[in-house]
């Protein structure tokens, strides 16, 4: 056995702490905390602040609407140091990662639809959510007559319709780079909505429709509505050109309906080197324009 050393103290006495998380969306209201709520944060905040035995609050890189997905969430949260030292276990096995007897006491804590996968020390200037560079995700579908298999209903959304790939891949292409999403995003007071939309593709494996979204951030409900106003043109409801018609709008568009948020997965965030952290925090904290 070998002597555990705490993590060093980030400032102010904290000690930060990066944690990559795993959820089914299913039957959570949303990531962020809500009174009267079952959400993702506040099931996470309860179990670290029991385990610390002092309240403690996760900051997420992507906060996921109701009924949506994560396999590649990323959250920090900062402990006490004194709290970390007594609560943390003082071995590890030879080989084992530093934090893996507390990524299993947390597995006893929490509910099997949520697991925090991997806990390691944050490097400083790390913010999950304001040094990310840019966020992954994937949107399902299923073509089939049936419907979805019944392991994947939770994830997949099922679409009876035909629906034309390459129109949507043309459509796809419009949408891309730099733009003011109004039409695609729900209001939210104070936030802009001018993303850099780095891709968008789809592809079709058999009956099994997957949409690729990258962006340097997404806004309320901008994935979904993506999704829902490309549907329209992969049904023939609306010609590829009008996508792009829709990012000269100042507002939420109801042309379209979001995609359910059945289909939807935040699969994963890419950060920067350590030593680039707190300048990407300066620049995604700066307000941007076209």
């Amino acid at each position: 056995m070998t002597t555990n050393v705490p993590a060093a103290d980030s400032g102010g006495g904290h000690v930060r702490l990066r944690l990559d998380i795993a959820y089914d969306g299913t039957d959570f209201t949303g990531w962020a905390v809500q009174d009267g709520h079952r959400t993702v944060a506040g099931v996470l905040d309860e179990a670290f602040s029991t385990v610390f035995r002092v309240p403690v609050r996760l900051f997420a890189a992507g906060r996921t609407d109701s009924g949506v997905h994560a396999s590649g969430q990323v959250a920090h949260v900062d402990v006490p140091a004194e709290a970390l030292v007594q609560a943390y276990p003082r071995h590890t096995r030879p080989g084992e990662a530093e934090f893996l007897p507390l990524v299993r006491r947390l597995g006893r804590f929490l509910p099997a639809d949520v697991r925090v996968r991997e806990i390691t020390r944050a490097p400083a200037g790390f913010d999950a959510r304001f040094s990310a560079l840019r966020r992954h995700y994937v949107y399902r579908l299923s073509s089939a007559p049936y419907g979805v298999d019944p392991d994947l209903a939770r994830y997949v959304t099922a679409w009876p319709r035909p629906l034309d790939i390459a129109a949507m891949t043309e459509a796809s292409r419009n949408l891309l780079g730099l733009h003011d999403f109004a039409a695609f995003c729900r209001h939210r007071a104070g936030a802009t909505t001018i993303r850099d939309l780095q891709r968008l593709e789809w592809v079709r494996d058999g009956d099994m429709i997957t949409a690729v979204v990258t962006a340097d951030a997404f806004c309320w409900s901008m994935v979904r509505s993506l999704v829902g106003a490309l549907l329209a043109v992969g049904e023939g409801r609306r010609e590829p050109a009008w996508c792009a018609t829709l990012l000269e709008a100042d507002h939420r568009s109801s042309a379209f309906a979001a995609a359910p948020a059945r289909g939807l997965t935040l699969a994963g965030v890419d950060y920067p080197p350590d030593g680039q952290l707190a300048a990407r925090v300066a620049v995604t904290r700066d307000l941007r324009s076209i």
